[in-house]
C-alpha cells in the first residue's frame, strides 16, 4: 500500500486549512486516512505560533516505515527539523526548446532591416 503524508483540506471558502495526515495515495484528496499527525494554517504569519503544529515522532516514524511526504509537506518537515529536503535543481528546464533555438538563430543570421525614411 502506498502510502504518502499529505495536506488534507478543510476550512471554509477561501479560508483554507489544512490536516497533515497519512493516507494510501489512492485515497481521495480529502478522502479517509490513516493517521492525523497535525494541523497547518497558511493563514497565519509564517513566524506565528500556532501556524504548524505536527507530531514529530509520528512523521518520523511513518517515514520510517515507508511513508513519501508530498512535496509542500516536505518542505514544512524541513522547516521543523523532522527531515531534511533534498533541494531540486534543473537548470535546463527554462531553456529555449529546439525550435524557438532556430527561430532564435534564422532571426539573428537575417539582417535587421531598418528604413531611414
Amino acid at each position: 500500500m502506498p502510502l504518502k503524508i499529505r495536506l488534507s483540506r478543510g476550512g471554509a471558502k477561501k479560508r483554507p486549512y489544512y490536516r497533515v495526515v497519512v493516507a494510501d495515495s489512492r485515497m481521495p484528496r480529502d478522502g479517509r486516512f490513516i493517521e492525523r499527525l497535525g494541523v497547518f494554517d497558511p493563514l497565519k504569519a509564517k513566524d506565528a505560533e500556532g501556524r504548524i503544529v505536527l507530531d514529530r515522532e509520528k512523521a518520523k516514524a511513518w517515514i520510517a516505515k515507508g511513508a513519501k511526504p508530498t512535496d509542500r509537506v516536505a518542505r514544512l518537515l524541513d522547516g521543523l527539523g523532522v527531515v531534511p529536503r533534498v533541494p531540486r535543481n534543473n537548470p535546463t528546464q527554462a531553456l529555449p526548446r529546439k525550435k524557438a533555438q532556430e527561430r532564435a538563430a534564422a532571426a539573428a543570421a537575417k539582417p535587421a532591416a531598418t528604413s531611414a525614411a
